[in-house]
């Protein structure tokens, strides 16, 4: 299959590009943060490890994901390397999607690795420091990094659609982060809004304006559900989760979506 053809060429060009080295570099700061926050933390050591792994993981995951997308997409019409990948009679949509399933590949399994990687850490430091609370790294360990997941799939796709738009590779990075800090806080916001009115002044204004985007923007912070493994309740789970997780997969299936689109009606000189 053509597909499965661009996929293994993707994954070839993110080795040939030090993918492995950059995910050990992934792997070694996520578990330094981890262990020197409970060495550091005064009181439940393990909670205070997995809350600081979490936030690590998810600052530096969509780096990468910028970071591939640059190497996968962005070169390939930056360095006008397309001459070569759709000289022969070919849709172009296979060489999108191709890149993006290798790209999603490489992002999912280096996030099993570092939910393991967690998993261990988090088993060895119990034996040192026991808590009368432990961390849940059970089911609803497994919900969080499927949130996780979830939440990669939509900066993913965002950043293919924009290296497929944009002018300079630069974009992606800038595009990307911005979403990502928009749609992961936004909820969080109008949510602070509601419930503390004297924080700004017409903060029901303010509100307002904040709540249209909920209408364009998925909301990536409801996604982050880390309260489920770090007290083990399953109260902290949203209680529209079913809508959250089919709103967000339908954003990133249209993202990618338009990213064909726009692929399919490029014009290149």
């Amino acid at each position: 299959m053509p597909i499965f053809r661009d996929l293994l060429t993707a994954l070839r060009l993110a080795l040939k590009a030090k993918f492995a080295w950059m995910a050990v570099g992934v792997l070694l700061m996520v578990a330094l943060a981890t262990i020197l926050s409970a060495y550091f933390s005064g009181r439940q050591p393990a909670t205070v490890a997995l809350d600081v792994g979490l936030s690590t993981i998810r600052l530096l995951l969509p780096l990468l994901i910028v970071l591939l997308v640059q190497e996968l997409l962005s070169r390939e019409f930056d360095k006008r390397y397309y001459l070569n990948s759709l000289a022969y009679p070919r849709a172009r949509h296979g060489l999108l999607l191709g890149r993006f399933a290798a790209l999603l590949a490489l992002l999912l399994g280096l996030l099993l690795a570092l939910s393991l990687l967690q998993i261990g850490l988090l088993h060895w430091l119990g034996g040192f420091y026991p808590q009368a609370t432990p961390v849940a790294m059970g089911k609803p360990y497994l919900v969080v990094v499927a949130f996780m997941a979830l939440d990669l799939l939509v900066l993913a796709a965002l950043a293919t659609l924009l290296a497929v738009v944009a002018s300079t590779p630069s974009f992606v990075l800038v595009g990307t982060f911005g979403f990502m800090l928009v749609a992961r806080s936004y909820g969080a916001i109008v949510e602070l809004l509601s419930s503390n009115t004297e924080v700004v002044v017409n903060a029901e204004g303010y509100r307002a304006s904040l709540g249209m985007l909920g209408y364009l923007l998925p909301d990536l912070g409801a996604l982050d559900v880390r309260m489920l493994a770090l007290y083990g309740k399953w109260e902290f789970l949203p209680a529209d989760w079913p809508w959250l997780l089919l709103s967000s997969l339908s954003y990133a299936v249209g993202l990618l979506a338009l990213a064909v689109w726009a692929l399919q009606r490029k014009r290149f000189v």
